[in-house]
């Protein structure tokens, strides 16, 4: 049993299965089945705000508690340093600024590219020579906020209060402002906290002599969430090494020294409570008095003699001040090191007495090992646990700096300790502003300790507004860590039974990180509350469980221990133990009905996470092909914002005509995913019509692009900052044009930005400064390739509101209409790229006249078994006939009760074939085609991939200047590589001019000039011309042999020259023979 607040949580309703089957219904009432969900629930992010407000409430103020007082030596005396309070400010204007609103909100910090922060306030409490001497209160720096905490000022508006501060109207929050950006914390899976795991890791036999890969690892976490990791290793010798990590250094003690220092027992009281159940295993009864023997044969009687000896023995790694005895020091380390979830000692000896026997039983074979990938054994790293572990670590380095500039100055001069003497040296400290804002804009974590995490890096993502199921995913997302993504097998990625409910099957990518990168299934939660176990131990005695310290009416080996949040609080006798555990499973569980019900069943697509529920009738496709798509709806172009004017992103993609889909599954309308649509609903036809649909392309009908099919655009924002411009004249630098300049005066106003509607050109002027010293003016010219439309421009001041206007933030619009090459999906996996715009007169059409929108090839079908697209191509021909929304939830039709039938009675009520087919005429000859042919309606996606962001084409263009070879990259005109594969498949081919044209001519291809008498490349050199001579007759000559006859021009690669070169410099001739 655990608290484990960060454990996983599943919600949902008591009782059977609704009845199956999918009647047509209007969109108002497609509901989720089960009715478990409220609609708050199912639009919130998975406790990203709620557990930082738990961090800035009352996790810091039980982490300040834990923070240890700074103890330093002066002249004065003994000078002691402790945190005793804390106050985290809302985001608002510096003091001193005149402005009307003081409240900064995170639209404001989007635009000024500044971070959405707090100021973080300490209390000092000092006391000299143990006399308390007052408290200061100092400001520590700043610390980023989360939207929509209680601390941000967007927290309790309403909608349209949302909308006045130019949010969403749906505004999540759950994520952190950084330089502009917005960032997200990825949740982490941590070990179980507080259980041990009984594990085996090769990689243990090369941490010293003796050892084996059998362990017993412990993640010991406290109620602040401080963790560190700590192992029990099992030696060939068969004694026991216990393993801690004190600020990435690891530390190995004897087990008998450990629980020799932490209760004053006799031995044999140790050696009973060890042996309890295992009185008649004699290897085990030896290993332990081998251990206890050891202890004593160090000249360790008693505990203090334990404390004394390793204190002496780990102090000079310890940093502590040199007034504390031995014995502190290794208090010290069994308070910061050894089981910290735990403030008993006597507490912390049961749990190492209850690890070591179950060491031994792993070792030799008595029990299973425990598998670190089950979601049993796991728990969430989020957001604020995350931020308050760093925060807590931050506060600690803060006040070891203030110690390490007090002596530092106390060496220098004779200073009295006082007031003012402690504020300047808090002043001279470097505050927690920039630490903060590195972990989360680089995603790195910069630790001493390693706050008990096994990465380092890749801790934030960017929480990117391509589309919303994309912006929901990045808060539904669980990764393994870092970490596990080198490991070589395949035990981490696997789909264990425990995930089911909890992890989504389908939604994981393909490729590295699959089963690394997983997401919550729709209905599960991470429960971020603290429960207390107070109550716990006396229900447990009530329940008949006897406590550690009493003795079971029954022999221990008949007994099983209990243990609470990783203390061991007591036996309870096997026979008892089913009862016990039955008693609590109905305490946890509300709305049990006695003999009726016993557990919470929720509906069929519970399993599935959000972006697989939007899947149309995803249980009739292949499993890879629902993968396929739940990457792909992360990359579909929508309208992802309704305030992108408002907006400061990099890159928006704005769909200009979505639609929503005639066929959905029920959480499509659970979500509102029609606030943010992605797709459009378009005519599909199932021919292989030309050959421009070969290999998953496919032939969208002109007259319907015409119509506006699938219109985009990619909305750019340029910031500029004339501050940065700092070498061409500082703040002299203000944004203008020369009067009556010819080159801009149609093109820029007068204020020097370009005129917002105006179409900008290639090559056309972007902006332009002028320095007001000396006149200077300089235009800056737009780079891209594509038309642009300037949006809207946006003057900014700085976060002070001191700022000269010297920043400008341009939104350029880009059209980009579907072209040849684009990206097109259905919502089953089915990609495909535009290869070719129809003209409607040639395409094929049916009896009644109907053009389709995009002809697929049938060829797509059969080996993918995307049954699921058919289904929806009936169901959205029988819902535009009907006009009805079509339920399209999996598990919803069975074999008996089939789709296929339900939607071909639909069609046929309507006129149509019952299987979805037509009698089509050909657009060409008119002449009726043979082959009745499948045609519906499927919802399509356009997909980011386009065309116009990738074709890569070059003539001439850079060159490296080092190999005069062209240089790579699409950015800076460079070319294609030209690979050993590309070239393996021209020599098989026999085009050896062809090779010589792509790997020579069109490469490096140069002139050079050899002797041919000494076969070196590098000694022919120019000859000086004659002083008195004006005729340039100047010829080659070789600077070895002396002679000018033997001078050859030969064609050569001009990084064989280089080679040659760099051969030389290290004394390594290269000698050509040639051949005439």
């Amino acid at each position: 049993m655990s608290k484990s607040p960060w454990l996983w949580h599943f919600f949902g309703t008591v009782g059977g299965r609704s009845p199956e089957g999918a009647p047509a219904q209007p969109k108002e009432h497609i509901k989720p089945r089960g009715g478990g969900l409220s609609q708050e629930q199912g639009k919130s992010n998975p406790r990203g705000p709620s557990s930082f407000n738990y961090a800035i409430s009352e996790g810091v103020y039980r982490a300040l508690q834990d923070i240890p007082p700074v103890e330093l030596a002066l002249k004065d005396g003994r000078v002691a340093l402790t945190v005793v309070g804390i106050a985290i400010s809302p985001p608002v204007v510096p003091k001193g600024t005149l402005c009307q609103e003081v409240k900064v909100f995170p639209a404001e910090c989007r635009g000024l590219r500044s971070t959405y922060r707090g100021r973080l306030t300490v209390d000092i409490s000092w006391s000299l020579n143990d006399i308390p001497q007052g408290t200061i209160k100092q400001p520590v720096g700043y610390i980023p906020i989360m939207v929509k905490s209680k601390l941000c000022n967007l927290y309790n508006l309403s909608p349209q209060e949302l909308i006045q501060h130019h949010e969403e109207e749906e505004e999540m929050g759950g994520y952190f402002i950084i330089n502009g950006l917005e960032k997200v914390i990825r949740m982490l899976i941590m070990p179980r906290r507080n259980f041990p795991l009984a594990m085996t890791r090769h990689k243990w036999k090369n941490r010293g002599p003796g050892f084996t890969e059998y362990g017993v690892v412990l993640h010991c976490v406290k109620d602040e969430h401080s963790a560190i990791n700590m192992n029990l290793h099992y030696l060939e010798n068969g004694c026991v090494m216990v393993n801690f990590i004190f600020q990435k250094e690891l530390f190995f003690l004897p087990l008998g020294f450990a629980l020799k220092a932490l209760v004053n027992f006799t031995d044999y009281q140790i050696f009973e409570e060890l042996v309890k159940d295992k009185k008649n295993d004699t290897f085990y009864v030896n290993c332990v008095t081998e251990m206890l023997r050891a202890v004593a044969e160090a000249g360790c009687y008693t505990q203090q003699n334990v404390l004394e000896y390793l204190g002496k023995s780990f102090r000079v790694k310890l940093n502590l001040p040199e007034w504390y005895s031995n014995e502190q020091a290794a208090d010290f380390i069994f308070n910061k090191c050894i089981c910290i979830h735990l403030t008993d000692r006597t507490e912390k000896f049961y749990l190492l007495c209850m690890m070591t026997r179950k060491l031994y039983a792993f070792a030799k074979g008595e029990c299973m090992e425990d598998n670190p990938d089950s979601l049993m054994n796991q728990e969430v790293l989020t957001a604020g646990q995350l931020f308050l572990m760093f925060l807590k670590e931050r506060l600690e380095n803060w006040l070891q700096s203030v110690k390490f500039i007090l002596e530092k100055r106390t060496e220098k001069t004779d200073i009295n300790i006082n007031t003012d003497s402690l504020m300047k040296a808090f002043s001279l400290t470097t505050d927690v502003t920039k630490s903060f804002e590195y972990l989360l804009a680089t995603g790195n974590l910069r630790s001493k300790t390693g706050l008990g995490m096994l990465q380092d890096s890749g801790l934030c993502v960017v929480g990117d507004k391509l589309n919303f199921v994309r912006y929901l995913s990045h808060f539904r997302c669980i990764h393994r860590g870092s970490a596990f993504a080198q490991m070589r097998t395949t035990t981490v990625r696997k789909l264990l039974p425990e995930s089911w409910g909890f992890l989504c099957p389908v939604d994981t990518p393909d490729g590295e990180p699959c089963g690394l990168m997983n997401h919550m299934t729709a209905v599960c939660e991470i429960v971020t509350e603290m429960v207390p176990v107070t109550d716990l131990p006396p229900l447990l005695c009530a329940l008949g469980v006897v406590p550690i310290d009493a003795t079971p009416s029954k022999p221990y080996a008949e007994c099983y221990r209990v243990v609470l949040d990783g203390a061991v609080v007591g036996w309870v006798e096997w026979d008892l133990a089913p009862q016990v555990a039955e008693a609590l499973r109905r305490f946890k569980v509300s709305d049990v009905v006695p003999g009726v019900t016993t557990h919470q069943e929720l509906f069929p697509h519970s399993i599935l996470s959000v972006v697989a529920n939007l899947i149309p009738f995803s249980d009739h496709n292949q499993s890879p092909r629902n993968m396929y798509q739940c990457q792909m709806g992360k990359q579909t172009m929508g309208f992802p914002v309704y305030n992108y004017k408002d907006r400061s992103d990099n890159k928006l993609y704005l769909l200009h005509t979505p639609q929503s889909p005639l066929v959905r599954p029920r959480m499509y309308d659970y979500y509102s995913m029609d606030s943010y649509p992605v797709g459009t609903n378009s005519v599909v036809a199932v021919i292989s019509y030309s050959g421009y649909d070969m290999e998953d392309a496919m032939i969208v009908n002109k007259s319907s692009w015409e119509r506006g099919f699938a219109y985009g655009s990619v909305i750019k924002m340029e910031s500029i900052d004339l501050s940065l411009k700092a070498s061409r004249g500082g703040d002299n630098l203000v944004f203008g044009i020369r009067p009556g300049d010819p080159n801009v005066k149609e093109k820029l106003d007068a204020d020097g930005l370009p005129f917002v509607g105006s179409i900008l050109q290639p090559g056309d002027p972007f902006y332009s400064y002028m320095n007001l010293n000396t006149g200077e003016t300089f235009t800056v010219y737009y780079q891209n390739k594509e038309v642009g439309i300037v949006d809207n421009i946006k003057l900014c001041s700085n976060d002070r509101g001191t700022g000269k206007f010297k920043k400008a933030c341009i939104t350029v619009r880009v059209p980009r209409n579907p072209t040849v090459g684009d990206k097109f999906a259905s919502r089953h996996g089915q990609k495909g790229i535009l290869s070719q715009l129809w003209p409607v007169e040639d395409m094929p059409f049916t009896e009644n006249g109907m053009v389709p929108d995009i002809l697929f090839n049938p060829h797509g079908f059969p080996s993918r078994m995307t049954i699921g697209m058919l289904i929806e191509s009936m169901a959205g021909k029988s819902a535009a006939m009907h006009g009805a929304y079509y339920d399209a939830t999996p598990f919803t039709f069975t074999e008996k009760n089939s789709a296929l039938k339900y939607f071909g009675e639909t069609l046929v009520s309507a006129g149509y074939n019952f299987f979805g087919t037509e009698k089509m005429y050909s657009g060409i000859s008119g002449v009726e085609l043979e082959a009745d042919i499948f045609v519906g309606v499927v919802y399509y996606q356009r997909l980011r991939h386009m065309v116009s962001d990738k074709f890569q084409v070059r003539t001439t263009g850079p060159r490296d200047s080092v190999t005069n070879q062209p240089v790579k990259g699409r950015n800076v005109e460079g070319g294609i590589r030209f690979g050993e594969m590309e070239r393996d498949a021209l020599l098989a081919h026999g085009t050896s001019f062809l090779l010589h044209d792509r790997l020579f001519s069109c490469s490096d291809g140069s002139e050079a000039y050899v002797c041919t008498s000494c076969g070196s490349m590098l000694s022919p050199l120019l000859q000086r011309p004659p002083p008195s001579s004006v005729a340039s007759n100047r010829r080659y000559s070789c600077m070895l042999c002396g002679r000018m006859d033997t001078i050859q021009v030969i064609p050569v690669p001009h990084v064989f020259r280089y080679f040659l070169a760099e051969l030389a410099a290290m004394n390594i001739k290269l000698r050509l023979t040639l051949e005439q």
